[in-house]
C-alpha cells in the first residue's frame, strides 16, 4: 500500500477545488511568476464568489505561492535567484533531518516501495541519456516519499504542507535538465541504502550533501547564464 500524504485531503468544497486548480496553474507556469492576480477575473473564470476565491487565495499564501500586500493586491510569487538559494538551504536542513527520521521510522514495506520507485526511475530515457532526472509529483517523487517516511508530523507539515509546491515551481521555472542527472540518481540510491541499513547519521549526511550539490549546480548554471547575457550585451554594443 502506497503511503499517502497525511496533510493532504481530498478536494471537497468549491474552495478546495479552486485552490488545487490555481496551485497547479502556478506550479506549472500557466500563471506566470510575478504576475498580478485579478480577483474579479478569477471569480468570473471559476464562477465562484469572491469570498470562496479569497479562501483559496489564503491557502495559496500559506503555501508561499502567492504574496498579498495591503493596497497593492495579490501576485504570484516571483522566482528570484535569492529566493531559490534560500529555499535550497532550508531544504538541506529540513530534508536532512527528515532523512534521519526516515531511517528510524520507515517500515520495511515503505523502503521496498522506495527501491521499486528508483528501479522505475532508472528506466527513464532522459536519465539514461544523462540529461535530465524528472520525477512526477507525489508518490513518484523520491524526496516527497522520504519526507513522508520520516513519520514526523511537524516536518511533513513544514515541507509537504508549506514548501513542496514552491520547490516544484522553482524546478519548473529553472528547468529539469542537469549535468548531474545520473549522479543525482546514484545519490538517491545511496540514500535509500542508508535508510534501509537504519543508519540515520549517514542518511542525513548523504541527503544534505545531495541537496547542497544541487544548489551549487544551479548557482553555476545561473552564473553562466548571467555571464552569457553580459557577453551578448557587449557584442551588441560593439556591433
Amino acid at each position: 500500500m502506497l503511503l499517502q500524504n497525511p496533510t493532504k485531503q481530498a478536494a471537497v468544497t468549491t474552495a478546495d477545488k479552486v485552490f488545487e486548480q490555481l496551485q497547479f496553474a502556478i506550479v506549472e507556469g500557466e500563471m506566470a511568476a510575478g504576475s498580478k492576480i485579478s480577483e474579479p477575473e478569477l471569480a468570473k473564470r471559476y464562477q465562484i464568489s469572491r469570498s470562496t476565491l479569497r479562501e483559496a487565495l489564503n491557502r495559496l499564501e500559506k503555501c508561499h505561492l502567492i504574496e498579498r500586500k495591503a493596497n497593492v493586491g495579490s501576485r504570484v510569487v516571483d522566482c528570484t535567484i535569492e529566493g531559490l538559494l534560500e529555499l535550497y538551504i532550508t531544504r538541506e536542513a529540513l530534508e536532512g533531518m527528515a532523512c534521519r527520521q526516515a531511517a528510524l521510522n520507515m517500515t520495511d514495506e515503505e523502503i521496498e516501495h522506495m527501491q521499486d520507485m528508483l528501479t522505475q526511475h532508472a528506466g527513464d530515457k532522459a536519465l539514461q541519456d544523462g540529461v535530465a532526472y524528472y520525477q512526477e509529483k507525489g508518490d513518484l517523487d523520491f524526496h516527497y516519499k522520504v519526507i513522508l517516511g520520516s513519520h514526523n508530523k511537524q516536518l511533513i507539515e513544514l515541507i509537504c504542507g508549506q514548501l513542496y509546491h514552491l520547490i516544484r515551481m522553482y524546478r519548473c521555472q529553472f528547468g529539469m535538465n542537469s549535468p548531474r542527472a545520473s549522479r543525482a540518481f546514484d545519490e538517491h540510491s545511496r540514500i535509500i541504502q542508508a535508510i534501509a541499513d537504519r543508519d540515520g547519521e549517514l542518511a542525513e549526511m548523504l541527503m544534505r550533501r545531495h541537496i547542497a550539490a544541487s544548489r551549487k549546480n544551479i548557482e553555476n548554471k545561473i552564473s553562466k547564464e548571467i555571464a552569457q547575457k553580459e557577453q551578448n550585451k557587449i557584442q551588441l554594443i560593439k556591433s
